[in-house]
């Protein structure tokens, strides 16, 4: 695997650990919190995402991605870490990619996930339950962990408070 390669598979496992801080412990409700007419929920925002990350996965296999609308959140998420997973194949497999670099993939659909993900942080503060902060430095981030079971932070910020 190439070096860029092994970054993108990095960077896609911190989509993940990211993406389970900004949801643990959330409050029921949460998932369908909306701060205005045309705000998205977090579901809606993890649906998204899925959709951000298949798009990334066509310029691997062709074609379009559709995602499903799932009836709850947990499943929501299960399908999104899927495609995590399913992505990060291909960029380890050193496939072609169709008409664009990893640059390109870092710069547009990761990037866009990313931002997303502190979309869903942000929400969980206006809805009273903030994220506990941490030095993400020395997060345990994995690209052989790509799934919904992330690691606990290995570096809490011990004074927080929300």
């Amino acid at each position: 695997m190439t070096d860029k390669r092994y970054m993108l598979c990095h960077f896609l496992a911190s989509i993940a650990y990211h993406t389970q801080k900004a949801l643990r412990d959330a409050p029921a409700g949460f998932e369908s919190f909306r701060i205005g007419a045309k705000s998205r929920t977090p579901q809606e925002l993890i649906r998204h995402m899925d959709s951000v990350l298949g798009y990334a996965r066509t310029v691997f296999i062709g074609g379009a991605y559709k995602n499903t609308i799932l009836p709850t959140m947990q499943l929501q998420v299960e399908q999104l870490h899927g495609t995590i997973e399913a992505l990060a194949k291909h960029f380890s497999n050193g496939k072609i990619l169709n008409e664009v670099t990893e640059e390109q993939l870092l710069q547009g659909p990761l990037s866009d996930v990313m931002t997303h993900i502190g979309q869903i942080s942000f929400l969980r503060r206006l809805h009273g339950s903030p994220v506990p902060s941490e030095d993400f430095v020395y997060a345990k981030i994995s690209a052989e962990n790509l799934g919904v079971n992330q690691e606990l932070p290995a570096r809490p910020d011990i004074d927080w408070e929300p």
